[in-house]
């Protein structure tokens, strides 16, 4: 190593909420950690925005889920509804905690940056890795000022998104899949009656997704048969009361956007010294919110073997772990194909066939309690 470069425990290479969590997992177990982010600002334009069960207790044994509790809010019922009429309800025992990402972002910053106040390097570009071999890996960034640098770590973690530079830096293949679906998304003043209900709008134009924020908002998703590449308030409200009859007043737009749906799975994990973890392993269809929970998962199962340099020796604990989080990135990219399935736009004859059977089979309690848990991560 040079003059001016580092050497430390773990380098997490993005300062995500995948990135941020993971950090200070280690650093509140005493490892070194440095977390490299690009962006030299936070943005707070809202993008995931569900907490399911089981990623709460991640940020639990992180030290943040009380704080974020007490930003969010509670999703514990569920309604689906078509052309005005209930089709089935749903419990969430324990609930969904909804909270936008920026919040938690910022929250799991300054657990990090109070556990260990250098971490995170904000404005460090990573251009690529220098090498990997030696018991570690090293990786090359143009720091906050412009000159190059190294960081090397006994391991070195990809957080750095779908397009992982790293993933294909280490050329780990990558199945991907388009997906038809496009949808706009919009944050507005809540001026319905569902309070803390997530809703979900079964139309034959195609699903309407609605959830609770903090502050009195709502986030509204949008099914389109394509892309609506310059979306505004004013299209989106009127495509909401078009095809559900709820009112949303488009000056109380505060985040708007539009995309399409694409599934990348990497075919591994894990190459050398570098492990990848949230999007960089597994991006699956946002449309039921998993893909934030499935990293902080990550994040869960990689912190003990990252933190402890006896573990590194035991190859069988490494492939016992990237094969239970590879089956479950699997299973909620199955399981968000089969929502962004039952969607799409059908004949209203075809929708109302369709509604009247999920009628008839969410009478039964075991049914709605499987479901219930299968949306929130529990099965």
């Amino acid at each position: 190593m040079t003059h001016g470069d580092e050497q430390h425990d773990v380098v997490i290479v993005g300062g995500g909420p995948i990135g941020l969590c993971l950090g200070v997992l280690l650093a509140q177990g005493g490892s070194d950690v440095v977390v490299l982010e690009g962006r030299a600002e936070r943005t707070n334009h809202s993008r995931a925005i569900g907490i399911h069960p089981p990623g709460l207790r991640v940020l639990a044994a992180a030290g943040v889920a009380d704080a974020l509790a007490a930003q969010g809010v509670a999703i514990s019922r569920g309604a689906a509804r078509s052309r005005g009429r209930p089709v089935a309800e749903l419990a969430f025992d324990p609930p969904v905690l909804a909270v936008p990402q920026w919040r938690t972002e910022e929250t799991l910053e300054a657990r990090l940056a109070a556990l260990a106040p250098t971490a995170l390097r904000r404005g460090v570009r990573v251009l690529g890795l220098a090498g990997v071999g030696g018991g570690g890996a090293t990786v090359r960034a143009a720091g906050a000022d412009g000159e190059p640098r190294l960081f090397r770590g006994r391991w070195v973690v990809a957080a750095d998104g779908a397009r992982s530079p790293l993933r294909a830096a280490l050329g780990i293949p990558v199945r991907e899949r388009a997906y038809p679906d496009a949808y706009v998304m919009g944050d507005f003043t809540d001026q319905t009656a569902d309070r803390s209900a997530a809703v979900l709008y079964l139309e034959p134009g195609g699903i309407i997704e609605s959830f609770p924020l903090p502050g009195g908002v709502r986030r509204w998703v949008v099914h389109t048969d394509t892309l609506v590449t310059d979306p505004t308030p004013k299209a989106l409200a009127a495509l909401i009361a078009q095809r559900t009859g709820a009112v949303v007043d488009p000056a109380s737009s505060t985040m708007l956007s539009s995309f399409t749906v694409r599934e990348r799975l990497a075919a591994s994990m894990r190459r050398h010294r570098v492990v990848l973890v949230g999007d960089a392993a597994h991006e699956v269809s946002p449309i039921g919110g998993q893909g934030m929970t499935l990293g902080w998962l990550d994040a869960e199962a990689f912190a003990p073997l990252l933190a402890d340099p006896a573990h590194d020796g035991w190859p069988e604990l490494w492939d016992a772990a990237e094969r239970e989080r590879r089956q479950a990135a699997a299973e909620a990219a199955r399981h968000a194909a089969l929502n962004m399935a039952l969607g799409r736009s059908l004949p209203p004859k075809a929708m109302t066939a369709r509604n009247q059977v999920f009628r008839g089979l969410y009478r039964f309690p075991p049914l709605r309690s499987w479901t219930a848990r299968r949306f929130t991560m529990q099965t």
